[in-house]
């Protein structure tokens, strides 16, 4: 027990060797990645095994849109970390406190936001993206209660992103393996037991991530040593919403316009049929897992800089960023390997279908090259948005989504039209995932070289102290 409070303490990442302290702090977040991906993974199997491919690519299709609605929280999570870690590692607890205080405002106006519009604007997309009529019904429904219940998503998300920035990796960990638990639980004796359909998958998505939002924010109130958690503090302030939107605004924007050319490659897809829809769901499950180990090492990186950018230790953030590239590298290798190997078996979890697996398979096989192009991404990414630069990440995101992405998915599919193929290649989707994964892991290492993020990291100082409240 002593062991596990150990753990569970703030890490300071202004000391001792970085690759250590980055590894230290990774790795749980790497575990609770893991965890969190079982949310879509256990759904996506129950769906298809309880259920069937046809809800399988129901829930699939919901992906982008659940994406796009979530923006706000994605930036606000961002930017609240990233000024909690550089408050931390400075020893302001009078401005981490307010920080923490606007987070948790600011995303309590956001719930009450996504909760209107996307009772809105649900079916329309749906429509828009030329849903199939045989699925469109299952997404309207898995959607709605996923929104009308995104309390507990968003709260979860952003407080687990404040523990992270003071260096608690620990606690988001073990909140998150109790609601995953409970994810399972819930979503078996829903479906298998109850017959709810896909209606009980998402019942038991929201439940499950109102309980770890509730641990979390259980656990900041138990850390009055670092800062102070007081209703005075929980009201707005425009210096700090200022910058937490400021942070954030970028990261919350590139994940509406990736979103968005999501939704365009999704209306793609959607031309290849339910069986491509379904497939294009089982990659982007085992997807999910490929990645993490670059997503958890490139959020090490944000809080690994923030700490020392505000303890003005920019030599040390230099050499914290090589070895995390490193170590993300070498993880996304074994990775890759396992999936090249054993990828048949990950395939056949999700469906009965051999006609599917081997689908899937074959589009997998595209993309396990480029997982080691977004291990560079992510951590470089992660090291400039820590010192504060979250704009050079958000324009090459861009770029090579919208420019490279977009165009050639829908180029190669017009290229390879035939009499038989009247939509062009399948592989297209993927092919195009690829090339935008390629180019920008060259794009993000020669930006980062550079150094320009650099001075994002002298002038934060300067741009807080200039706002009034």
């Amino acid at each position: 027990m002593n062991i596990i409070r150990k753990l569970m303490n703030p890490v300071d990442m202004t000391e001792g060797t970085p690759w250590k302290k980055i590894a230290l702090f990774a790795v749980p977040m790497l575990l609770g990645n893991i965890a969190q991906q079982l949310y879509n993974t256990v759904d996506s199997i129950v769906v298809g095994k309880y259920i069937g491919d046809n809800a399988l690519a129901s829930v699939g299709s919901a992906g982008p849109i659940v994406n796009l609605l979530l923006v706000l929280y994605i930036g606000i999570g961002m930017g609240a970390g990233i000024m909690v870690s550089q408050y931390f590692g400075a020893r302001d607890r009078e401005e981490l406190s307010k920080t923490i205080g606007n987070a948790i405002v600011l995303t309590a106006v956001s719930v009450l936001f996504i909760m209107v519009i996307a009772s809105l604007i649900t079916r329309p997309l749906l429509e828009l993206l030329n849903t199939p009529d045989t699925i469109i019904d299952g997404c309207e429904s898995y959607l709605l209660i996923l929104f009308i219940g995104s309390a507990g998503l968003a709260y979860f998300n952003i407080l687990s992103g404040l523990l992270r920035g003071l260096g608690d990796s620990v606690s988001a960990l073990l909140y998150l393996l109790v609601s995953t638990a409970i994810n399972i639980v819930l979503d078996v004796y829903f479906v298998a037991s109850l017959n709810m359909g896909i209606s009980g998958v998402a019942y038991a998505t929201v439940i499950a991530q109102t309980v770890s939002a509730l641990l979390c924010l259980r656990r900041l109130m138990r850390l009055k040593n670092l800062f102070d958690l007081k209703l005075s503090y929980l009201k707005y302030s425009k210096k700090h919403a200022f910058n937490i939107i400021r942070l954030g605004l970028p990261s919350g924007i590139t994940q509406a316009i990736i979103s968005m050319a999501m939704i365009i490659v999704q209306s793609l897809t959607n031309s290849y049929g339910e069986l491509f829809i379904a497939a294009n769901v089982i990659v982007m499950r085992v997807d999910g897992f490929a990645m993490l180990p670059n997503f958890s090492f490139g959020t090490a990186m944000t809080t690994y800089t923030g700490q020392n950018v505000g303890a003005k230790l920019y030599d040390r953030v230099e050499k914290g960023a090589k070895q995390g590239t490193i170590m993300a590298l070498s993880t996304s290798a074994v990775i890759t390997m396992i999936i090249l190997l054993f990828g048949r078996n990950l395939m056949s979890i999700f469906t009965n279908t051999p006609e599917l697996v081997d689908l899937s398979m074959k589009m997998m096989s595209i993309l396990a090259i480029g997982y080691l192009a977004m291990a560079v991404t992510q951590s470089l990414s992660g090291a400039m948005r820590g010192a504060g630069d979250t704009m050079t990440p958000m324009w090459i995101s861009l770029l090579t989504t919208v420019v490279i992405r977009v165009p050639v998915a829908y180029g190669i599919a017009y290229l390879t039209r035939t009499p038989d193929l009247p939509n062009g290649r399948k592989e297209s989707v993927f092919i195009s995932l690829l090339c935008s994964w390629i180019i920008g892991a060259i794009i993000t290492a020669i930006t980062y070289k550079k150094g320009k993020w650099k001075e994002k990291a002298v002038n934060y100082e300067t741009a807080s102290s200039d706002i009034a409240y």
